[in-house]
């Protein structure tokens, strides 16, 4: 699985709009959604389905009841974690075709045991705003899945 395309996975997302405008990017960039349960939501709500327009029938979309399970399909791929809790940036990670790009939800990002159990893998993206918090989940994944794209 996902050798020829990236990987997105979003762990425990909430807000179902940036799982929809998510599932969009991924039909429009050939890319493989990934979802994590606990889910915020419903995959029949009509929030996703209006993000995600008439692109979400068309999406190559896996569901893993945990994490470990996700992990247990990944094996041996190279897999990158995104998270404003770091210091590299995007610009760092070694992209290549068939990565799993790991984005956190959008109320506690990812769970805290990945800060401590991958630190190599951890990237962000640099916000030098004076008030920058986090960016939307969405323009977050929309902007790493082109730098990938464009290596």
């Amino acid at each position: 699985m996902g050798d020829e395309m990236f990987n997105v996975v979003l762990v425990a997302p909430q807000i179902p709009p940036n799982t929809g405008n998510i599932g969009r990017l991924c039909v429009c960039t050939d890319t493989i959604l990934h979802l994590v349960k606990p889910l915020g939501f419903s995959l029949d709500e009509k929030y996703i389905k209006r993000s995600g327009m008439d692109y979400w029938n068309h999406l190559n979309l896996n569901i893993y009841e945990s994490f470990d399970d996700l992990m247990d399909i990944v094996g041996e791929s190279d897999f990158y974690f995104f998270s404003t809790k770091t210091e590299k940036t995007y610009l760092e990670c070694p992209y290549k075709d068939g990565d799993f790009l790991i984005f956190g939800n959008e109320g506690s990002g990812l769970p805290g045991y990945l800060y401590q159990k991958y630190p190599e893998k951890l990237y962000t993206i640099p916000m030098p705003g004076k008030y920058a918090r986090s960016l939307n989940l969405a323009n977050s994944v929309a902007i790493v899945l082109y730098q990938a794209l464009q290596t």
